[in-house]
């Protein structure tokens, strides 16, 4: 029997938190049937693209500027009147639950940030460690990328 773990997204409030937030594994073990396994949330940085038909560049501007409102650690999206890219950092016990959170991102902020109904056509998750190694080795973005809404 497997059991199915609960999503968690832990906000710190800051870009620079604290990467030692603890989150309750759902279904870990008790000790004296009162004891939670516990687990260590990490930073993930996430690339998420999305495509679909043309739409209005200010409609799609509106909406991805307020995607970036709703959601804090969304560090950039870049955009065309037919697709966009989104880089965030999201704080998730696994490689499982990052990816789980972020495919959903699109389809929950759809209605209240007005984003076109695009589908996701690719996804990234790299840990904490992958990214700066990436950058170092100038696989990464440009640290010069303006943090925000920018078209391609």
């Amino acid at each position: 029997m497997t059991e199915e773990r609960a999503l968690t997204s832990v906000d710190t409030g800051e870009q620079g938190g604290s990467e030692a937030a603890e989150v309750a594994a759902v279904g870990g073990t008790a000790m004296g049937g009162a004891a939670r396994e516990r687990e260590t949330s990490r930073l993930w940085h996430i690339t998420l693209s999305v495509s679909g038909p043309a739409v209005a560049l200010s409609d799609l501007r509106r909406g991805l500027e307020q995607l970036a409102y709703d959601h804090p650690f969304l560090l950039t999206s870049r955009y065309a009147n037919d697709h966009a890219e989104i880089r965030y950092w999201e704080e998730a016990r696994d490689l499982h639950d990052a990816a789980a959170l972020a495919l959903r991102l699109w389809g929950e902020h759809r209605s209240t940030a007005k984003l076109p109904p695009w589908e996701i056509v690719g996804l990234e998750v790299i840990n904490r460690e992958t990214y700066r190694h990436r950058i170092t080795e100038g696989y990464g973005p440009a640290p010069a990328t303006p943090v925000g809404v920018h078209p391609y």
